[in-house]
């Protein structure tokens, strides 16, 4: 993950009928998906660049990942 999106924590939930989801509690709009774990991560990824990339274009703050 880039170094930004590597700063907020994932949950990986593994579905009965196969897959992954992937929602970010500090980010509540990023939910995605993907076959492998892998694949949903790199998902994950994407998403939360996108969404940080579109509230930067929107002059909006971004949430602030939890300090670990």
């Amino acid at each position: 993950m880039a170094a930004e999106a590597k700063e907020y924590d994932v949950v990986l939930a593994e579905q009965r009928e196969g897959g992954f989801v992937v929602t970010v509690p500090d980010l509540p709009d990023v939910v995605t998906e993907g076959a492998t774990r892998e694949e949903a991560l790199a998902m994950a990824q994407d998403a939360i660049e996108g969404y940080l990339e579109t509230m930067r274009e929107r002059g909006w703050s971004r949430p602030l990942p939890p300090r670990s």
